[in-house]
């Protein structure tokens, strides 16, 4: 495909550079992108009708996530749901990184440690979950699927130590048994056929609530797939199927560590500890959504 410059479509249309900039930054254009601070338009674009009033914003989160990351735009909530889900998520199963550390990787692509060492896994592996967000964007409305549970856990631990190790499998089933909270897990030769069961009873359900989506991370987590980052892939893919069925996504933070833990293990026996916990987070992620001004 070939592409033109502001100036050249500025002139086709008729219209002030400023106009054309100002559609590629708010995702008018369909296949614009930036190349640093220039603006890439393919060549058969059509101008976008002018509306006579302020052109509305996306009216679902997801839409504006997808919209926000196309046009790169700094500080909206594609920028917060970056920062703060894959802070919480790393934080918690262990990450030392600190939301700063977090922000100054996302926003640079660089490293602003300051005093004191980090590892370098936590480093990689921060990396790697602003890639795994942008994939459950592009994926949000697909069914959940053997080969994007893999893809997510292949770009998350890409690069990193585990994946040097000749016993840890990247974007494929453990290999070696391994427990989770003193409780065990899926035998490895057992993964593949639960995972399946799993997903065929899930996506069977054509209509999902919140416990549905809550059960499937819940069991999932039992399955415990991966011989480690089960629990931030498992996060992706809740936070995926809420974009999908229009429930408001949660964060789990330290704050609530200890409660999400509590609820995945007594969730057969009592939902209503991990349902409380998730939605203390969703109402959480409400106040995101109110500040930027996106409907629930």
């Amino acid at each position: 495909m070939k592409y033109v410059s502001v100036a050249e479509t500025a002139k086709k249309w008729k219209i002030s550079e400023r106009s054309v900039r100002n559609y590629c930054a708010s995702g008018r254009i369909d296949g614009a992108f930036l190349t640093g601070k220039t603006w890439n338009i393919p060549e058969d674009a059509q101008k976008p009708e002018r509306a006579n009033h302020k052109p509305s914003l996306p009216p679902t989160l997801l839409e504006r996530l997808s919209a926000e990351r196309r046009a790169k735009i700094s500080g909206g909530i594609y920028h917060k749901v970056q920062i703060e889900f894959t802070y919480n998520s790393n934080h918690i199963e262990g990450s030392r990184l600190t939301h700063d550390q977090t922000r100054y990787i996302f926003e640079t692509n660089t490293i602003g440690i300051g005093g004191g060492s980090v590892k370098v896994d936590d480093i990689v592996e921060t990396a790697n979950h602003f890639r795994c967000i942008d994939l459950i964007i592009e994926n949000a409305k697909r069914p959940i699927s053997e080969a994007l549970i893999k893809e997510l856990h292949r770009t998350l631990k890409n690069g990193t130590t585990d994946a040097r190790q000749d016993w840890f499998a990247v974007g494929d089933y453990k290999r070696l048994p391994n427990t989770v909270g003193n409780m065990d897990t899926t035998l490895p030769e057992d993964v593949p056929q639960k995972i399946q069961e799993l997903l065929f009873e899930y996506n069977a359900k054509k209509e999902k609530t919140f416990d549905d989506l809550l059960d499937f991370h819940y069991k999932f987590e039992c399955i415990h797939p991966f011989q480690d980052g089960n629990g931030r892939v498992g996060r992706l893919l809740l936070f995926k199927d809420c974009l999908k069925h229009d429930i408001v996504p949660f964060i789990i933070d330290e704050e609530l560590k200890l409660f999400y833990y509590r609820g995945l293990k007594e969730w057969n026996h009592e939902r209503g500890y991990l349902r409380d916990t998730c939605l203390t987070a969703q109402d959480k992620f409400k106040r995101y959504l109110d500040y930027f001004k996106v409907p629930y």
